[in-house]
């Protein structure tokens, strides 16, 4: 083999591995930064409140007043049973919960004294059809996607800690609405029937 030629093949071998990687110097795929919003979460003590979020409201939009359903997960760590004894905010006035494991269950206000056990080395779900359903009942303001509300969750042992719980994104397509015609307001304004 020509000298020249073998020097060449070698330099390109080299090389080759340099001019790649420069290709995506400085370059990032939006997508691989971006996490699916799933809800918030907060830790205290040996529990781990996950996923936490509001029901994603009829219409996009909770009206002030009306009720919203808590979402979310508690995962315990802890080698014996804790109780969640409360759930309060200054964003609602009360707190009702339907428990499909209890004997008795129904609502409870102002404070949002509760009895719910987070199991040791468990999880307590939230409002999935197999855990207790958590309505905070009359919210003090409107609350649209993306929006939060303070919430505080004081546990018997592993105490107390407050986390913003954002309004959940729907889980479905949602229907389209009519398209705006840009063409019927270009001849509106130019026959002045835009103007008032």
């Amino acid at each position: 083999m020509n000298r020249a030629l073998h020097a060449a093949a070698i330099g390109v071998l080299l090389l080759s591995p340099v001019a790649l990687s420069a290709c995506s110097a400085g370059q990032v795929a939006q997508t691989e930064t971006q996490e699916q919003n799933v809800g918030n979460s907060a830790d205290v003590g040996t529990l781990n409140l996950r996923a936490l979020q509001l029901a994603y409201p009829t219409g996009g939009v909770y009206p002030a007043g009306s009720d919203a359903r808590l979402l979310g997960a508690i995962v315990s760590t802890a080698s014996s049973d804790d109780t969640l004894v409360s759930i309060a905010g200054d964003g609602f006035s009360s707190v009702e919960v339907v428990d499909p494991n209890a004997a008795a269950s129904g609502a409870s206000t102002g404070s949002g004294s509760l009895n719910l056990t987070v199991p040791a080395g468990g999880t307590l779900f939230l409002s999935n059809g197999t855990g207790p359903a958590v309505t905070l009942v009359g919210l003090s303001e409107e609350l649209g996607v993306a929006q939060s509300l303070d919430v505080t969750f004081t546990f018997q042992q592993a105490g107390e800690v407050t986390v913003a719980v954002p309004v959940g994104v729907a889980t479905r397509d949602l229907p389209r609405g009519k398209p705006y015609d840009f063409h019927q307001g270009a001849e509106e304004a130019l026959s002045g029937g835009g103007s008032a």
